[in-house]
């Protein structure tokens, strides 16, 4: 017996290419394993020419997390009728008598691997700190590799359309609403995306449409033939999409964008890379064709986690504490038996506008003769603030609680002040802030405080902003 299998077949009546140019805004980190490395984690690579490879993997998971995202919230994963499943496809398991079994549905986007130039890379230093001393811990420093801001990847797309009309108009909507996160900066990609890392954006689109059900149509798409392109800035527009239902976006974030000016210098320590530079420079990253001074977003989160240690063991519980740490800021990882989870809790790079670089020598003192220490000269240059230098912080927590709000209102008030120092060399006055400006986001409210002549000015209503903080205060207590 013959058995028609194009019965069951997708049908697919249409083709959708969609092409992007992708541009990364910070830098990024697409990890590989490589024993040879001069790196702890190097970059994965094109093994044939050694240009920069970014996978459709990648790319697609980013995509799938996005838009459930947008569907859903920060909650888990639906069934097979949400817009993610539909899009993306699905695999449920299910048990028949004795035997299980699966169901499920392939993808309806194909997401290209993408290659760019031969990578131009930094090396980025990273060491645990121990909470307890304030200084590095032994046998817990490591490096890894990042692209530079600035590399382009022309991403690629093909979306495969059913003749059902429904189901066309449920998978065009949820490939613009995935595809609006690269379009407003939304995604990022790579590791340590949470810390600022594989931030990127498309401004330019290209959209080919193919009718297969037409002789014309299935020879321009067996031929790539382009003559029909549109290209936007919009892939709503091009998709044909009604604005008001992208609208869609069920989730919850806090936000805090805090502008501040430097009180003295300020130190993130990165390794000289010439032969005349001093011993140790302040951090810094490309943007464009220049090196610019940079707050990395790992070293805000370990001085900000640190912190609120601090402020919940001042008026809470051992236990208490490191629960409510582990939970908005992940878990720390002590073996093989720890669970991970991403934190929460998002800080990203930022730039030092306008600052001054000067180089500062330093020596070792002999506390018994009072002298210089033989061999322990060193330099160092880290970046001053002077009138116009800025630095602008920027904080989210996804899907907070009141309680997790209060602490983080406590973490940037310490920042405001001056009482939270960022970097190293910390004990000699460096790496203080001073507040000047900030924008508060959550849901539809919005908060502004701005230091003036005459004080605070706020603008917003300051009795939430005491809930939160008095809620959090309750429930450490606890």
């Amino acid at each position: 017996m013959t058995i028609n299998h194009s019965r069951n077949s997708r049908q697919i009546a249409e083709r959708v290419i969609i092409q992007g140019d992708l541009v990364l805004t910070s830098p990024a980190s697409f990890g590989a394993e490589d024993s040879s490395s001069l790196v702890d984690m190097p970059l994965i690579r094109d093994p044939l020419e050694g240009r920069a490879l970014l996978t459709g993997a990648s790319i697609a998971g980013a995509l799938r997390s996005y838009l459930r995202e947008r569907e859903l919230g920060f909650q888990e994963p639906g069934n097979q009728n949400t817009l993610e499943s539909i899009l993306f496809g699905f695999q449920i398991e299910r048990t028949v008598g004795d035997s299980e079994d699966a169901i499920g549905e392939q993808s309806n986007l194909i997401v290209s691997d993408v290659l760019a130039g031969i990578p131009v890379t930094e090396v980025r230093d990273c060491v645990a700190i121990n909470l307890a001393t304030r200084t590095a811990e032994s046998g817990k420093k490591y490096d890894f590799n990042v692209l530079k801001a600035g590399m382009h990847f022309p991403l690629r797309f093909e979306l495969l359309l059913p003749s059902d009309e429904n189901k066309k108009s449920q998978l065009t909507k949820a490939i613009a609403i995935a595809l609006q996160g690269f379009e407003r900066g939304e995604i990022s990609l790579g590791a340590r995306k949470r810390r600022g890392f594989g931030a990127c954006l498309i401004q330019n689109w290209k959209i080919l449409w193919y009718n297969l059900l037409e002789l014309e149509g299935l020879i321009n798409w067996l031929t790539n033939d382009d003559a029909n392109a549109r290209a936007g800035q919009s892939i709503g527009q091009l998709l044909k999409i009604d604005s008001q239902s992208l609208n869609m976006d069920k989730r919850s974030r806090f936000e805090a964008t805090t502008e501040c000016s430097i009180e003295g210098s300020l130190l993130i320590r990165s390794c000289s890379s010439l032969a005349y530079e001093p011993d140790t420079i302040h951090l810094h990253s490309c943007r464009g064709n220049i090196k610019v001074p940079v707050i990395s977003g790992t070293s805000l989160a370990g001085a900000l986690r640190a912190r609120a240690i601090r402020i919940c063991n001042t008026i809470g519980n051992l236990m208490n504490v490191e629960r409510i740490i582990s939970d908005l800021f992940g878990p720390k990882i002590n073996s093989r038996d720890d669970t991970p989870r991403a934190s929460r809790f998002l800080t990203f790079e930022t730039e030092i506008k306008n600052p001054i670089e000067l180089v500062q020598n330093r020596i070792k003192i002999d506390r018994f003769t009072g002298g210089a220490f033989s061999g322990a000269l060193f330099n160092e240059q880290p970046v001053f603030g002077q009138s116009g230098t800025t630095v602008t912080i920027h904080l989210a927590i996804e899907k907070p609680s009141d309680m997790e709000i209060g602490l983080l209102l406590l973490l940037m008030k310490d920042l405001w002040i001056s009482d939270l120092p960022l970097g190293g060399a910390s004990s000699i006055g460096r790496g203080r802030l001073r507040g000047q400006k900030t924008i508060i986001l959550y849901q539809d409210t919005k908060w502004s405080i701005i230091q003036n002549e005459k004080g605070l000015k706020i603008e917003g209503t300051v009795e939430d902003l005491e809930r939160y903080v008095k809620k959090f205060v309750e429930e450490v207590s606890k």
